[in-house]
């Protein structure tokens, strides 16, 4: 029996759709953008390359055939510009919202450009879409919502304080997001995503995610940091399944579906210590001199939240969302790419 993701493909194949895609050069967008395009889904895309690169939507272009790609429609710009909202909203029928400032040490460093980016530029990516009538509008929310609430799984009417400003930010789309539904009628779903990885998933920079950072820095024989004891965990969720996710939350007619936030995960607890251990082991096939890499253990970094994991059956039940990957699936699938692309001089 076909999956309601397998359905869902199948329907918008039959009829495609017109979808706003913000953030589409980063990570996780163009992987959505892909999806999209090889499904034959007509496309815009926002990006003002901040954190998004270029060489990601070069990637997608060899990756789709050339009558797919004639279906996108690239717009560089910023969601802090209402008027830039406005013109990417223009006749999409579906936005995928997924431009934000991520990372907890960012928005430690730097609150108020986190805050103008994940508030002010969701604030008016929500205007544009109200005013353009758009169907659905559905975003990128965060397991960093969960604050210091100490409960495992994860469940999502149950969260804490905050712990970062970053994780104020993501809170407050989705108070904005069901103040929207209630007084405009915009429909809207957030995604919480845990731990996303995957092609595309940029290894530079001071923000690096931590699969990327570990990845460079055993391919280049440099120390791996852990926080702490390693003990620490997360429910790492391959981006294959967010952009699962996406889709089903568009797509959904089920009423009591929509207005709602749902985490996207894995269901499935992986310390610190465990993914190092995948990581060089995995990465050891190849590269046999990594075999006896030990991490580099320090402080515990402040902002951070001791154990992640999330309970995903409010999303498999109401958006039919399962899982394609765990974490070892997804680096199964992912590790060449990160090995293709930590080029090691660049990244020096």
């Amino acid at each position: 029996m076909p999956t309601a993701y397998e359905i869902t493909k199948q329907t918008l194949l039959s009829s495609p759709k017109t979808w706003l895609v913000t953030g589409c050069a980063g990570f996780i967008g163009s992987n959505i953008l892909e999806q999209l395009l090889k499904l034959d889904q007509h496309v815009v895309g926002l990006d003002n390359f901040s954190t998004g690169k270029q060489r990601n939507l070069d990637e997608v272009e060899t990756l789709v055939t050339k009558e797919q790609w004639t279906r996108f429609r690239f717009i560089e710009g910023d969601i802090r510009d209402l008027a830039v909202c406005r013109q990417a909203c223009a006749g999409a029928e579906f936005v995928l919202h997924q431009a934000a400032l991520g990372s907890v040490p960012r928005s430690l460093d730097d609150p108020i450009t986190t805050n103008a980016t994940n508030v002010s530029g969701f604030l008016n990516m929500l205007v544009a879409a109200r005013d353009a009538s758009v169907r659905r509008f559905v975003y990128a929310a965060s397991s960093s919502t969960y604050g210091d609430h100490p409960a495992l799984p994860k469940v999502e009417d149950t969260i804490g304080r905050p712990l970062s400003p970053y994780a104020v930010t993501k809170y407050v789309n989705e108070l904005y997001a069901d103040v929207f539904a209630r007084s405009y009628g915009l429909e809207s779903i957030g995604l919480r995503y845990f731990n996303v990885f995957g092609p595309r998933q940029d290894p530079d920079g001071a923000y690096a995610a931590v699969i990327p950072r570990w990845i460079a820095a055993l391919l280049r024989h440099e120390p791996v940091y852990i926080n702490g004891t390693g003990e620490t965990s997360r429910d790492f969720c391959y981006v294959q399944n967010a952009v699962q996710a996406n889709l089903l939350a568009a797509s959904v007619e089920n009423a009591a579906a929509v207005n709602q936030v749902y985490n996207v995960a894995v269901n499935a607890r992986t310390d610190l210590n465990q993914l190092f251990a995948l990581l060089r082991d995995g990465l050891a096939a190849n590269h046999p001199e990594l075999a006896g890499f030990q991490p580099v253990y320090r402080d515990f970094r402040a902002g951070d939240v001791m154990h992640s994991l999330a309970d995903i059956s409010k999303a498999t039940r109401l958006l039919g969302y399962q899982p394609t990957h765990t974490i070892g699936q997804g680096l199964s699938e992912a590790l060449g790419w990160y090995t293709r692309n930590c080029d090691l001089t660049t990244l020096r």
